[in-house]
């Protein structure tokens, strides 16, 4: 049975860890990091590598889109004084799902999904209605998902210490910190 070509958007590998274990069972599995909110640039990179080194563990292809943070201070200019779960993360959200859908559609992709809602800390039904509409502009499927719920946070915490991933204490942008 040939499996549908799925592209995650991963922020990091504590939250990509149960993600990738759920969907790689269903999906031709591939894993996408655009993330220009994290803040300072060295905490992108460490996040970056540990999720590399997970991906390189688990066989599993691993693109990037180069880092640029001021694209995204851009993004949200107007929206400084929101507060955390506010505009500017549905701001946020929106830059990086519609890089991801761009991508997926320009490479062969069928559907996309993001760990973003794996997040105890973010609306996921906010971050899945970013997600549909930033795909349905690139005739991609958007897998709508709420990874948190049925112990998904749990059993990613579980796969964090277990890998024995980083993890950070903040959600990535210096707002956030």
């Amino acid at each position: 049975m040939v499996k549908d070509k799925l592209l995650l958007h991963a922020c990091c590998a504590p939250c990509a860890g149960y993600v990738i274990e759920k969907l790689r069972q269903d999906y031709d599995l591939a894993i996408y990091y655009y993330n220009p909110n994290i803040y300072p640039k060295e905490e992108y990179y460490r996040r970056r590598n540990e999720l590399i080194n997970y991906c390189s563990k688990l066989n599993l292809p691993f693109f990037e889109e180069p880092y640029n943070y001021l694209e995204w201070e851009n993004s949200i200019k107007g929206l400084e004084q929101e507060p955390e779960r506010g505009r500017r993360c549905n701001q946020c959200f929106r830059l990086r799902l519609e890089r991801a859908a761009n991508y997926a559609e320009s490479n062969g992709y069928d559907c996309l999904t993001t760990t973003l809602t794996i997040s105890p800390h973010k609306i996921s039904s906010n971050i899945i209605a970013i997600g549909k509409e930033a795909s349905s502009k690139y005739n991609i499927k958007f897998l709508s998902e709420d990874f948190k719920k049925r112990d998904g946070y749990q059993l990613s915490t579980s796969i964090s210490k277990r890998e024995n991933f980083f993890r950070q204490t903040y959600c990535g942008c210096h707002y956030s910190m």
